[in-house]
C-alpha cells in the first residue's frame, strides 16, 4: 500500500526551479532514500511534503488524501512528522521538556483546563509525560531526560529531535541528514534506530548523503539531480546505474 504518492511536484524560486516534475511513492512500513548532489532539490521535496513550501503544481497525497494546501500543524495532525537539517531544538529546555513538545499536537487541554486541572487534564499530562519519557529510553536518552538540550552532545541532539518527532505519533517520519556530523559509533546506533522505528509500524523517507548509511538502512532509493528524478530502484540497482555514478562522481571526461 502506498502512503505518500508526489505527482508531477514542481516548485520554483522566481527563474530557478528547484523541484521539476518529480513523482514517487513511499509505501507504507518500507525505510526510502531520497538523494542526490548538494542543490538536487531534495530539502525543497521535504519542505513541500510537510507543507514549508507549496507547490506550483503537481499532487502530494498521504494515506489518499490531498495535502498540497494544507497548514504544518494540520499535516503533522493526520501523521507526518520531521527532524531538520540543522537542529531546531529548543535548546534551553531539558531534553524531557523538548519531547513533551511534541507531544502537544495529540493533546485536547487548553489553558483553561491547565488553570483549573480537572481530573482528565491530569491524566492527560501524565500520559504525555509517559510518552515522551518512553520516547528518550527508545533513543537511549532516558539518562539525559533532565539535561539542557544545548548541553547534549551534537549525536545526542539528533537522536533528541527524532525523539521529538516520534512524540507527534507519526505514520510518517522524514528525517533530513540525520547523520549529519555523526562519528562512526553514532552512525551504527543512527542505522539501528531507524530499523526499530521501522520495526514499530512507522515508515521512514529520509535525505542522507552518507552512502554507507543509505545502502544498509533503505529498501528503496530516489536519486534526484537539479531538481528533476533520475533513477529510483533498490540499493542494489541504484549502485548499478550508470546516470547515478555520473551524477555524483562526473563523466570520465570531466
Amino acid at each position: 500500500m502506498t502512503l505518500l504518492h508526489l505527482e508531477n511536484l514542481t516548485k520554483r524560486f522566481g527563474g530557478l526551479i528547484a523541484v521539476n516534475d518529480v513523482s514517487f511513492d513511499v509505501p507504507e512500513g518500507a525505510i526510502v532514500g531520497l538523494i542526490g548532489p548538494n542543490g538536487a532539490g531534495k530539502t525543497t521535496v521535504f519542505n513541500l511534503i510537510t507543507g514549508n513550501y507549496r507547490a506550483d503544481s503537481g499532487k502530494i497525497v498521504f494515506d489518499g488524501r490531498p495535502i498540497n494546501n494544507l497548514p504544518t500543524h494540520k499535516i503533522v495532525s493526520l501523521g507526518i512528522a520531521r527532524t531538520f537539517q540543522t537542529i531546531r531544538l529548543f535548546q534551553k529546555l531539558t531534553a524531557l521538556e523538548n519531547v513533551l513538545s511534541g507531544c502537544h499536537c495529540r493533546m485536547k487541554s487548553g489553558s483553561i483546563a491547565a488553570m483549573f486541572q480537572p481530573p482528565w487534564q491530569r491524566a492527560e499530562e501524565q500520559k504525555a509525560l509517559d510518552k515522551a519519557l518512553s520516547e528518550l529510553r527508545f533513543v537511549k536518552l532516558a539518562e539525559q531526560a533532565m539535561n539542557l538540550a544545548e548541553n547534549l552532545s551534537y549525536g545526542n541532539q539528533r537522536l533528541l529531535e527524532v525523539a521529538r518527532a516520534l512524540a507527534t505519533e507519526p505514520r510518517l517520519i522524514i528525517l533530513d541528514e540525520p547523520a549529519g556530523g555523526m562519528n562512526d559509533q553514532e552512525t551504527a546506533r543512527l542505522i539501528d534506530t531507524i530499523r526499530q522505528i521501522q520495526a514499530r509500524g512507522v515508515t521512514v523517507l529520509l535525505i542522507e548523503h552518507d552512502m554507507s548509511l543509505v545502502m544498509k538502512a533503505c529498501e528503496q532509493i530516489v536519486v534526484l539531480e537539479n531538481g528533476g528524478k533520475i533513477a529510483e530502484g533498490t540499493p542494489s540497482e541504484i549502485k548499478a546505474n550508470r546516470r547515478v555514478i555520473e551524477a555524483y562522481l562526473g563523466t570520465d571526461e570531466e
